[in-house]
């Protein structure tokens, strides 16, 4: 076996790339808010959330890597490397950058012939769901929100998703923006006026609750709200740039966009 052999995943997307390649084995410790692959909670320490790890308990596990994502982790990331691990903290925001990043995981752990033909495989899945939505009679307005209070619109490689699902973003000037603090909606009567069809919504990690969108003031003039277009895409899904947000998570809110436009 070369490249690193003890791997903790502080993220949830290094976990389901190197299941996904076969490379599982080399995971010892993983981020509590795994999902996929299922057999992953199961089988490996939780260690991490997202904004917290047990910094201890990862040293116990006498990592070779530890793997995570953003700016979010950075402190994480310097704990950990003060303890004397390496420590790769991925900053990709794009679809071409979770396909990157597959490849350069997969490179770093030997299987990068595997890692190539898998982001392969994904980007084929991605071309076929832009087929489907070319076919399409119409495109959709759509305003994705990642989190309630305050509002925050969608992360690029989300915005680049929906687009490849069959509609057009209502933020795409805010969706190039890395940081979450640089989505703030500081004045959400801005969504009104840019009339979304449809309404996604995925509040990392928390239910996402329509009524109370509906229910904010001035909404009811959306036609996304009028017409009761608004929806949740599951966190895991979309939410983590991974393999899930380019199969389940694009697929999701294609199926959302193609019985918008049938009706």
């Amino acid at each position: 076996m070369s490249g690193p052999r003890r791997i903790v995943c502080l993220t949830e997307e290094p976990t389901e790339t190197l299941y996904a390649l076969g490379e599982q084995d080399r995971i010892v410790g993983i981020s509590g808010f795994t999902v996929r692959p299922p057999q992953a909670r199961r089988e490996k320490p939780k260690v991490s959330a997202f904004t917290s790890a047990k910094v201890g308990g990862i040293l116990k596990l006498k990592p070779d890597l530890a793997i995570g994502f953003s700016d979010i982790q950075a402190d994480i990331a310097a704990e950990l490397v003060r303890g004397g691990v390496e420590v790769w903290i991925a900053n990709h925001r794009s679809v071409d950058g979770i396909l990157d990043y597959i490849r350069r995981l997969g490179a770093l752990v030997g299987a990068g012939s595997r890692a190539d033909a898998y982001a392969d495989e994904l980007q084929r899945g991605l071309d076929e769901v832009a087929r489907g939505a070319a076919a399409l009679p119409r495109r959709p307005n759509v305003y994705f929100e990642e989190w309630d209070d305050p509002p925050i619109t969608g992360i690029r490689w989300v915005s680049e998703l929906t687009a490849i699902a069959g509609g057009d973003d209502v933020f795409p000037e805010r969706a190039v923006e890395p940081l979450a603090k640089q989505r703030i909606l500081a004045d959400a009567t801005e969504v009104v006026r840019r009339a979304p069809d449809i309404i996604l919504g995925s509040w990392c990690g928390k239910k996402f609750r329509p009524e109370k969108v509906a229910a904010r003031p001035g909404w009811d003039a959306i036609p996304a709200v009028r017409d009761g277009e608004l929806h949740e895409i599951k966190s895991p899904l979309i939410l983590q740039p991974g393999p899930a947000a380019l199969t389940d998570g694009v697929r999701a809110i294609a199926d959302i966009i193609k019985q918008w436009s049938r009706r």
